[in-house]
């Protein structure tokens, strides 16, 4: 516990050192990180091998789900994946030191706001290995320092992950200590009570395990605690793209929290799109649980199972998916906000006035229109790479690029003002004057 809370207090040194690092150096740093992993990918490989191994025997006894060890799997095309995000990174416009908004208060006398560091990110993980590249990627390049909590069933492979990427930046300049991995168990609830030092925390993981995060710590959370997404085929829906959305959304990667887990269908189009639909589940291995109405219509020719009460909240991250007719727009705007976990829903409609009605009406960090569910993430969003999705309705939502990993502070800049000058009798008045001018000494 000593040394952790050791390491926790230089991270928080180095991240103020972190936030005064200049663009040049941070996009050396991402490079060099991203040629690392390049030349060492066989030492990330192994690593997993060795997690894969033993998560398949946790796997068996019931420790972890399919939908976690699949997860877990890194091979060349997911390490692949890791460098391009931290190339993309480069890339990305540096947030740091941005000017927001300047007005003048007075002659002389300006106030700036501008862009800054969070300063030290907490994330606690589940699973995902390619969480470590991805969020230390994204604090380098907006000046935060970070401290990883993964968990047992990736320790391997999240060690060797954050060796490469760690030793490749502080070689180029990165203040030493700016990244640390916490290894123990007891290492996550010594994390959740360090409000003192950690500024904000990133779970990563299951509907149970983010709910626990957010339970038991006073340090603001940023995150999802469950992927419950929809789609929703009008009454005015181009089939073809209904039945290619649909199925996209849900066998694409089934085992993430952007994947469909209830499909909501129009009694108007349900007797002729249902069948095909269900067809199409059943040729690629889905598993259709279906309310009444939908088991009506499919008959004998497609497998479905009932449906029970607790399907409409249940985030499958399998091939699994829940089926529903509704009678109207409205009936499914309904619902998707009493069932969904304000992630990601779409409709799909020729209809204008319907999309944008849905658009309007609801309640989610992302909603969708002809298309899958899927885009909802950071990297198909252009943001590099991402840090989470949130659906919070404060600071960031949504899938969270390096703006979820910023605030702002405010500058004043006088002359030797005083505010006795602008109170009492014969106060000066504020020009309050917005101006469009960067901040400078």
């Amino acid at each position: 516990m000593a040394d952790m809370k050791r390491d926790v207090i230089g991270a928080k040194a180095a991240a103020i050192k972190l936030s005064a690092a200049d663009t040049a150096a941070k996009n050396d740093a991402l490079k060099a990180m991203a040629d690392a992993l390049d030349k060492r990918r066989d030492v990330v490989l192994k690593a997993n091998a060795l997690d894969m191994s033993s998560a398949e025997k946790m796997k068996d006894a019931g420790e972890l789900t399919d939908a976690m060890v699949k997860r877990l799997k890194v091979n060349d095309d997911k390490i692949n994946g890791m460098i391009d995000g931290i190339r993309d990174v480069i890339k990305l416009k540096d947030p740091v030191g941005e000017t927001m908004s300047t007005m003048e208060l007075d002659d002389n006398l300006t106030l700036y706001q501008v862009r800054c560091p969070i300063g030290l990110i907490g994330v606690i993980f589940e699973s995902r290995p390619d969480v470590v590249p991805q969020i230390m990627s994204l604090c380098l390049k907006s000046g935060n320092a970070v401290i990883f909590k993964g968990g047992k069933e990736a320790s391997n492979t999240n060690k060797a992950l954050f060796d490469v990427l760690s030793e490749a930046a502080y070689a180029s300049g990165v203040p030493k200590g700016a990244f640390c991995l916490m290894e123990t168990r007891e290492d996550v609830s010594a994390i959740l009570e360090m409000d003192e030092y950690i500024d904000l925390l990133i779970p990563r993981g299951s509907n149970e395990f983010v709910k626990y995060i957010q339970s038991n710590t006073r340090i603001p959370v940023l995150g999802h605690s469950a992927g419950i997404c929809h789609v929703y085929v009008d009454a005015d829906a181009d089939e073809k793209k209904a039945l290619n959305v649909s199925l996209d959304s849900k066998i694409q990667y089934p085992a993430v929290c952007n994947a469909v887990e209830t499909l909501i269908v129009n009694a108007k189009i349900a007797s002729s799109f249902i069948p095909k639909m269900v067809k199409l589940f059943n040729d690629n291995g889905v598993e259709v649980r279906a309310d009444v109405r939908t088991q009506k219509i499919t008959g004998n020719a497609v497998k479905v199972t009932e449906a029970k009460e607790s399907d409409w909240d249940e985030e499958y991250n399998d091939l699994i998916i829940s089926m529903k007719i509704v009678d109207s727009l409205d009936d499914a705007i309904d619902f998707i906000n009493t069932h969904s976990s304000k992630h990601t829903d779409s409709i799909v409609t020729e209809n204008k006035l319907n999309a944008l009605r849905f658009v309007d009406l609801v309640d989610s960090s992302s909603v969708f229109v002809n298309a899958s569910t899927r885009f909802s993430d950071g990297f198909r969003y252009g943001k590099g790479a991402e840090v989470g999705i949130s659906t919070n309705k404060v600071h960031s939502r949504g899938p969270v690029g390096m703006e979820g990993l910023m605030i702002y502070k405010y500058i004043l800049v006088g002359d030797g003002h005083v505010v006795k000058d602008y109170a009492g009798k014969d106060a000066k008045r504020f020009k309050h004057r917005t101006l469009d001018k960067e901040f400078g000494m």
